[in-house]
């Protein structure tokens, strides 16, 4: 499979507000692609939407062959949240062996996983005690025992220190290398180095797909905000071009419409 996700034409309104006005857009498979734009760039919607939570105006969104939210991807798809999704009142062993079991595999994948994002040391305390970062990463860890086709994380190294966010850097790709796709969101630029792939969103919109290497190429910096910023100026102005073109088609249209009234009213 070249690509384990496509996005087609996606139109996802909340409220009055229009968060995607039709989006388009591929995820390779066994990649790291992250998805990177500011607060409020339609990132999590479009997460929510590759999951199948999300409701969408009009549009598909095609994952691992089916369409997304299909009941044959429960188990093929991993979602962690920003908000941590573990029980509180559990420990750490005791949440990861709860959704191995939920998947058919016992205690040693749920250990593994604890592992995986350093939680080893922390594997018998409750849930409620943890640090914030520290239940992030029980959440990713709940997610990991399940071996997802697809795993999506939503701002997944939010809180935590630089030396844990390399190691879990690391373990993304690890696993991307072992055929694992990855879809992983931040707002943090200097976090796009660090994917195979990236997507560029602001105001929902697609900005860029492309490469960190190719990125820098065409925007003609080795700094990849500076690269970002370059986009969304570029975008800014075709954007005010074509607003400028649209009011002049108005004002002609007014001044067309002036000219008829007038010759009526002679007449």
């Amino acid at each position: 499979m070249t690509d384990a996700v496509t996005v087609t034409d996606l139109v996802v309104d909340r409220g009055r507000r229009r968060v995607l006005p039709g989006l388009s857009c591929t995820v390779p498979a066994g990649r790291v692609t992250g998805l990177l734009g500011p607060s409020g760039s339609g990132k999590t919607t479009l997460m929510r939407a590759l999951v199948g939570v999300q409701q969408v105006r009009s549009g598909t969104v095609t994952v691992l062959g089916e369409p997304a939210g299909s009941p044959g991807l429960r188990s093929r798809v991993g979602y962690v949240t920003q908000a941590p999704s573990v029980y509180p009142d559990l420990t750490v062993r005791e949440n990861a062996r709860h959704f191995a079991a939920l998947y058919g595999r016992g205690a040693r994948a749920a250990d593994d996983a604890l592992e995986a994002v350093g939680l080893t040391g922390a594997a018998g305390q409750l849930v409620a005690d943890l640090s914030g970062g520290q239940r992030g990463r029980a959440s990713l860890a709940c997610a990991l025992v399940g071996e997802p086709e697809l795993l999506v994380l939503d701002e997944p190294t939010v809180g935590l220190d630089p030396v844990l966010r390399v190691e879990l850097w690391e373990r993304f790709h690890a696993l991307a290398a072992a055929g694992t796709t990855l879809v992983v969101s931040s707002h943090v630029m200097d976090e796009a180095g660090r994917c195979d792939r990236l997507l560029l969103l602001r105001q929902g919109r697609l900005l860029a797909d492309s490469t960190p290497a190719q990125l820098r190429a065409d925007s003609g910096t080795d700094d990849l905000e500076e690269s970002f910023l370059r986009l969304v100026r570029a975008q800014q102005e075709v954007d005010a071009s074509g607003q400028g073109r649209e009011h002049r088609r108005e004002e002609r249209a007014r001044s067309g419409a002036s000219r008829g009234s007038e010759q009526v009213s002679r007449a």
